[in-house]
């Protein structure tokens, strides 16, 4: 099983520009995978499906749509995004609880993409890791 993180996109969106990250193995983003879209979905998935599941691609940022929740509540930009950061978990800390989760289990880690569009987002992910 191949597990995709994302709240927007889905696998065949990450075909254009992944080739720059992983080279020839683009391809699989063609293939079949379960597609989850945030936290809590991402942990129900890994915990019963760990010893099936083969790949994981992340994405960082997960729900934080800062402009629909500031228009949708009447805030500003700042204060919608200064609360997300408070209620919404990333895919970083996905990637956290699979590293650990892994750890505990004494297995290895299935194989990692990040397909983030989210510079800062995706390094930081990338180097848990190293």
């Amino acid at each position: 099983m191949k597990l995709f993180l994302d709240d927007v996109r889905i696998p065949s969106d990450c075909i254009n520009y992944m080739y720059k990250r992983i080279g020839p193995l683009n391809p699989i983003y063609l293939e079949e995978w379960k597609v989850v879209s945030n936290y809590d979905e991402f942990v129900q998935i890994l915990r019963k499906n760990h010893k099936d599941i083969t790949h994981i691609s992340f994405d960082h940022d997960l729900g934080e749509d800062v402009a629909l929740v500031a228009i949708e509540r009447g805030m500003s930009k700042r204060q919608a995004r200064k609360k997300l950061k408070k209620n919404v978990q990333s895919g970083y800390d996905c990637a956290k609880f699979t590293k650990q989760f892994y750890i505990d289990l004494g297995k290895d880690l299935p194989i990692m993409f990040v397909h983030s569009m989210n510079p800062v987002g995706a390094q930081n992910i990338i180097n848990l890791w190293k």
